[in-house]
């Protein structure tokens, strides 16, 4: 097994980030990052409508860009000795495509549409298309909404393809099929010309599309054309056929060898979301909730399907077979927004940085600017400090964290957060500590959701930046839930788990479950509850539960 590399891409919210791993022992030989230049320049979004769209070439120029960076760093011994890429993405961050399974903003006519683009995760446009779906799933005779938790969320597949067709004529017109964004790229890098031989992973039609081996796939034509004509005859251009991850979608075209400098024999795995393939990179194991942190949480259980056969999860993102480790019921839970909570109090305190730093007659415009980033850097630890050192009191103020809506338990993604409680005595650590807390509740009502449907949380594992760069924030953590919570060595979990998958996929590993045993990096640190704050925090998760059934 000498001499065997894999390549990992995970696809994040704000940019694309490649690893070259050893397959044979994990260590990571060279690792790129690549930031989305429209999104970073906010192109194709309006925030306050909650639209948030992707431009493909985002994403086809990240891909080369980070690959081909990380084969220069590696050197030649290494890129010829590739032998597999897989790829983990956002989601559900899906496309319209026509027959040959091209992104429609890839075609000249319409390069500048948002809705031919992709339709982010966090893209809400479609909370109305939602609130159709789980009123007229309860016409029918078969349950379609059991296996996602009983209620269709509006960062889900079809609730955004209503919403474009409905949206927009062109669409209407041109949108032969609707792609997850995990589902392209493997296509993509395979050559592919036709949108019907695309290999659809498990992953996302289970969890988002409404697939399920139980009803023989797709619900059936007339539950889509009932609830609206544009949806008609949809599903067969669609998919009846899913894969798991730990399989091949076929071979690197001539094209992407040549472009990235690789074999032309190099596997391309089966795609899937960030979150599942992160908890693989990130050893799970099961009852073991593997909480993947960063702008929003996606929280990833996975148990021997026996053990929870005839089970339904009321509530949450999902139960799908094999949708994490093939062989064991994959259940997925999150929360809508978590590094986005600080990010935005962080860009409402900066808001007079940014809006009158420039217009200073005091200091030049290049130290405005200087001083403008330095100040926004230090924000979040600043008030962090702050915050870890406050004491803790029932009664101080309180938070509800549903600043993007609420994904789970009971996703409903038209609520909104509130913050309560504020005195002139109120100031920014205050208000930072308590959105901090409100954060950590919203993760336990996710844990006590799993535990009262029969499903126990044994233990937490810690994933992703806030994870391993926030000690303050983890301690909160482990006092609300009161458990440990077990933070993973890897920098890049997500990446590292794609790594794992195509390890598997080109047959270095016959089970994802041995390349993570060989790949796994293990845990270098874990936070255990201090139990002067467990019962204080037990009285102010009341509090949170209560002031969320009054806002709700």
């Amino acid at each position: 097994m000498n001499d065997q590399f894999v390549i990992g891409v995970d696809y994040g919210t704000d940019s694309v980030r490649s690893v070259i791993i050893d397959a044979t022992n994990g260590a990571e030989i060279a690792a790129s990052v690549f930031a989305y230049p429209r999104w970073r320049d906010g192109l194709y979004c309006i925030p306050h409508e909650n639209q948030f769209r992707q431009h493909p070439l985002d994403y086809v120029e990240g891909l080369q860009a980070t690959i081909k960076d990380c084969l220069h760093k590696a050197g030649p011994t290494v890129a010829k000795n590739v032998k597999a890429i897989s790829v983990d993405t956002t989601g559900s961050s899906p496309v319209a495509v026509d027959k040959h399974g091209t992104p429609l903003a890839l075609l000249p006519e319409f390069e500048q549409n948002p809705n031919a683009m992709f339709v982010l995760w966090k893209d809400h446009t479609a909370t109305g298309e939602a609130a159709e779906i789980n009123a007229h799933a309860e016409k029918f005779d078969i349950n379609y909404l059991q296996y996602v938790g009983g209620i269709y969320s509006s960062e889900w597949f079809w609730a955004k393809l209503l919403h474009i067709l409905r949206a927009d004529e062109q669409m209407r017109q041109h949108a032969y099929s609707f792609v997850e964004h995990c589902d392209w790229v493997p296509f993509l890098l395979t050559g592919g010309t036709d949108v019907h031989q695309m290999k659809r992973g498990v992953c996302s039609a289970g969890h988002k599309a409404l697939w399920a081996a139980e009803y023989g796939g797709l619900p059936p034509n007339d539950f889509f054309s009932t609830l609206d004509p544009l949806l008609n005859g949809f599903t067969s251009r669609l998919f009846i056929e899913t894969f798991t991850a730990d399989k091949p979608a076929g071979i690197i075209s001539a094209e992407w060898a040549e472009r990235l400098g690789l074999p032309a024999t190099v596997v391309i795995g089966v795609g899937a979301f960030d979150a599942h393939m992160g908890a693989v990179g990130g050893q799970i194991e099961p009852y073991h909730l593997s909480k993947v942190m960063g702008t929003s949480t996606c929280d990833m259980l996975v148990a021997p399907l026996n053990e929870v056969e005839g089970k339904l999860i009321k509530g949450i993102c999902g139960q799908v077979p094999g949708s994490v480790i093939p062989g064991m019921m994959g259940m997925e839970a999150g929360q809508s927004a978590f590094g986005d909570t600080y990010a935005w109090f962080r860009n409402i305190l900066s808001w007079p940085l940014n809006n009158l730093l420039k217009q200073s007659a005091v200091i030049d415009a290049a130290t405005a600017s200087l001083l403008q980033k330095e100040i926004s850097d230090k924000i979040i630890g600043a008030l962090t400090t702050a915050a870890a050192q406050l004491p803790l009191q029932v009664n101080d103020e309180l938070a509800v964290d549903w600043l993007n809506g609420r994904r789970t338990p009971d996703a409903n993604q038209l609520l909104k957060a509130v913050v309560a409680g504020l005195s002139l005595g109120t100031d920014a650590p205050r208000i930072f500590k308590t959105l901090v807390e409100a954060t950590c509740f919203g993760a336990k009502a996710i844990v006590d959701r799993f535990n009262s449907e029969g499903v126990p949380v044994k233990g937490l594992i810690g994933l992703g930046g806030v994870a391993r760069k926030s000690p303050y924030i983890m301690q909160v953590m482990a006092d609300v839930m009161d458990m440990p919570i077990r933070i993973h060595r890897s920098e890049q979990t997500c990446a590292v788990g794609a790594a794992m998958f195509a390890a598997t996929a080109a047959g270095i590993y016959t089970r994802v479950e041995d390349a993570m045993a060989a790949i796994g990096q293990g845990f270098d640190a874990e936070y255990t509850p201090n139990k002067a704050n467990v019962a204080l925090y037990a009285a102010r998760y009341a509090k949170y539960k209560a002031l969320g059934e009054t806002v709700s």
